[in-house]
């Protein structure tokens, strides 16, 4: 008897462990993704790759079990995120595509991809969508957003996709065609817009004056075209990043660039705009990166307000016919890391200012230009170089570097081209052996012994063995 009552004990006390173990995971469990929310994004990974049975694969909430990309988020009624998921709705707010490494396996894409932007409408909360290499073969117009947003829209189905999306991102789809006129300019809370690697084309669109929560403008390596509008940068006052580089933009550089004060990054390389380098940009202190590389930027020099813009720490101006010699501004860029002066027609002798304050310089290149004379002493003593490329110019005398620099460098001490060059036969043979055959230092002619002394030699006295003018002439006297 007392043993079956021990047993009931038992039984009643797990049963009561049971059942309140049941209520506190019944009230730990997170509510589900909503049907509409779920269905939409099934869609939008059958679109994206439909030889994938995405539902059997992941038949269960895809909050709680989805594939890698696909992101949820916890909010409470308030829309805020909330910390006690238990008390708050799941809503999707990134979605990915294309698989970019084993770090981060996306779902891949297929041949066939597409993208209807009416499949996001369900997606309330959805604020990242990212596509890599998803359009690459059959072509593909440029998804138009603009019906996320319409009137028509009710608050319960509301496009929230459009109002609350802060990051489009499509990098490497060669097949994504046609213009960005009016597809996106709904999408007014876009942190960070990038189009790059894309066949999009048309021109700069008036409408990114209204993305006043910008901070980075990726358009590169795309078929944009024609002038950029004066006022297209005027609003944008939050943008940090602004890269329009590989593309057919003409004409001057916007004065509205000027506006642009936080900017960290402007890469406008290899477009062809013309004109002078505004002086405007002088004011964008907190820049760190400038490059304006490949353009058709007149005849003016190089521009002398660069030591006013104190955040600069790289500027690349290569592949622009601006002339002139270099200037003595480098006392006030010390801390430039990288400087690119390739190919923009510089003459006369290097600065000797230029070894003396760039301390900190990791990159600079002078090659192609018509530089002449020597190569001062004070770049030997560049510690932070990593590659110095002076190939192609005018320049004469002795190679300033020791065997030390030259090993450090390597490869990427770069002077062939240069005639009049010589390098001293003890650091041609170290050369050879801490560098590659390949180096442009096996093709300096080595230093003559004379190479300095050569008016000192013309200007001494004849040895004292050897009889003088002056003696042979009187032996001839007395024989005559």
């Amino acid at each position: 008897m007392a043993q079956f009552l021990t047993l009931s004990l038992i039984f009643v006390l797990f049963s009561m462990v049971s059942s309140f173990g049941s209520v506190v995971v019944s009230q730990s469990l997170p509510p589900p993704l909503d049907p509409a929310e779920q269905e939409s994004v099934y869609r939008i990974l059958e679109s994206v790759n439909s030889d994938i049975q995405w539902r059997s694969l992941f038949p269960d909430d895809l909050c709680s079990s989805a594939p890698h990309g696909v992101v949820c988020d916890y909010f409470s009624d308030s829309d805020a995120a909330a910390s006690d998921s238990s008390a708050a709705t799941p809503h999707v707010t990134e979605l990915s595509f294309g698989y970019v490494s084993d770090y981060s396996p996306n779902p891949p894409c297929d041949s066939n991809s597409t993208l209807d932007p009416l499949l996001l409408a369900p997606l309330s909360h959805l604020k990242k969508l990212f596509f890599y290499k998803c359009f690459t073969q059959t072509e593909t117009p440029f998804p138009d957003f603009s019906p996320l947003s319409s009137p028509s829209t009710t608050q319960n189905n509301r496009s929230s996709s459009s109002s609350s999306l802060e990051e489009l991102v499509f990098i490497e789809n060669p097949a994504l065609v046609g213009s960005l006129d009016g597809k996106i300019s709904n999408l007014r809370r876009l942190r960070r817009l990038v189009l790059t690697g894309s066949g999009v084309s048309g021109n700069f669109s008036d409408g990114f004056a209204g993305f006043a929560n910008l901070e980075q403008l990726t358009l590169s390596r795309n078929k944009f075209q024609g002038e950029i509008p004066t006022s297209a940068f005027q609003t944008l006052n939050k943008l940090k990043v602004l890269d329009l580089s590989e593309n057919g933009f003409r004409g001057n550089i916007p004065a509205s660039i000027g506006n642009l004060t936080e900017l960290l990054k402007i890469d406008l390389s290899s477009n062809e705009f013309s004109g002078r380098i505004p002086e405007i940009l002088k004011g964008l202190h907190n820049l760190e990166f400038l490059d304006l590389s490949y353009n058709r930027f007149g005849n003016y020099g190089l521009p002398l307000f660069l030591p006013e813009m104190t955040g600069l720490r790289e500027v690349y101006l290569s592949g622009n016919l601006l002339g002139g010699q270099i200037p003595e501004i480098w006392g006030n860029m010390r801390g430039i890391k990288g400087i690119g002066l390739s190919g923009v027609g510089l003459v006369g002798n290097i600065p000797k200012s230029m070894g003396a304050n760039l301390r900190n310089i990791c990159y600079l290149g002078l090659d192609n230009n018509m530089l002449e004379g020597s190569v001062p002493d004070e770049f030997g003593d560049l510690e932070m170089v990593s590659e110095l490329n002076l190939g192609r110019n005018n320049l004469s005398g002795r190679v300033p570097f020791s065997a030390g620099f030259v090993a450090k460098l390597g490869n990427k001490l770069k002077l062939e081209g240069n005639s009049d060059l010589c390098i001293d036969e003890g650091l041609k043979l170290s050369a050879k052996v801490s560098v590659s055959s390949s180096s442009s230092l096996g093709e300096l002619k080595v230093c003559r012994q004379t190479y300095i002394h050569e008016t000192a030699i013309v200007n001494s006295s004849p040895p004292q063995f050897l009889p003088s003018l002056s003696f042979i002439f009187l032996l001839f006297l007395c024989f005559v």
